[in-house]
């Protein structure tokens, strides 16, 4: 059976704040990874999605970044590696707090904006994330982009790696993502980001923002939630999922992880 997971970052407003329509989302992707409370979230935020992603059987995840709710966690906040660890410790344990209240494990993570892309390309950082990772939780899935530093600590460490898709972010010849203010890095077109879906899950692989085409694995496809009209964005990627004859599925259920 070829399973394909579609995640979204979920969960992130805070107090009477929503960034997007988290409860239409649940009922499209088959995991969530959710804020903490650092980047964004609040605990009834994070206990309000765990409630809809639990009703609607969606695999739950933490979503950990810095805590930097003005800049959006898109701001890098220079930390020695104890500080980072126990930081991150902290997130997991308090969305595990609730995700256990409801019945439920926290079985994957994924890092945040600027957490997320140093952690690709910095040793050091992605070392210190995957021990805290295996710390709390060694059987934890970490969901990250392949071919990464983040990637090769957590294969290392023997941890289970989800590789993710970014159906609707560019990409360099490297396999790096474009950052966000180069012009054509985010993609809005629907049937551009299904075809996108479709040539990385069928042919395994990219084109890229230069013009050439790159392999790549594919666990997971992201929907971003504050993208302009993400609902409709997340229906196209999980029909082009499906019409390619692929099974929507959680994380936990991944026969290849």
């Amino acid at each position: 059976m070829r399973v394909i997971d579609i995640n979204s970052d979920l969960g992130e407003g805070f107090g009477p704040y929503r960034i997007a329509d988290d409860e239409a989302l649940l009922s499209i992707v088959s995991s969530a990874n959710i804020a903490c409370g650092f980047h964004a979230g609040d605990p009834l935020i994070m206990d309000e999605t765990v409630r809809i992603a639990v009703r609607n059987g969606v695999d739950i995840g933490a979503h950990v970044g810095f805590a930097d709710r003005m800049g959006f966690g898109r701001r890098q906040i220079p930390m020695d590696s104890r500080e980072l660890e126990t930081m991150l410790l902290y997130q997991l344990g308090a969305l595990q707090a609730i995700a256990g209240a409801h019945g439920r494990k926290v079985s994957h993570v994924s890092a945040h904006g600027a957490l997320g892309n140093m952690s690709f390309v910095d040793p050091a950082l992605a070392a210190s994330l995957i021990r805290s990772y295996k710390a709390f939780d060694p059987e934890m899935i970490v969901v990250t982009l392949p071919n990464t530093e983040a990637e090769r600590a957590a294969r290392k460490a023997g941890m289970r790696v989800a590789c993710l898709f970014l159906a609707d972010r560019a990409y360099d010849d490297a396999g790096r993502l474009v950052a966000r203010n180069v012009d054509g890095a985010v993609i809005a077109d629907p049937k551009a980001i299904a075809r996108r879906v479709t040539q990385a899950i069928v042919e395994g692989t990219i084109d890229t923002i230069e013009g050439n085409t790159i392999r790549t694995q594919v666990h997971s496809i992201l929907v971003h939630s504050d993208t302009p009209k993400a609902v409709d964005l997340g229906q196209s990627i999980r029909a082009a999922v499906e019409t390619a004859g692929f099974t929507v599925s959680g994380l936990r259920q991944h026969p290849d992880l």
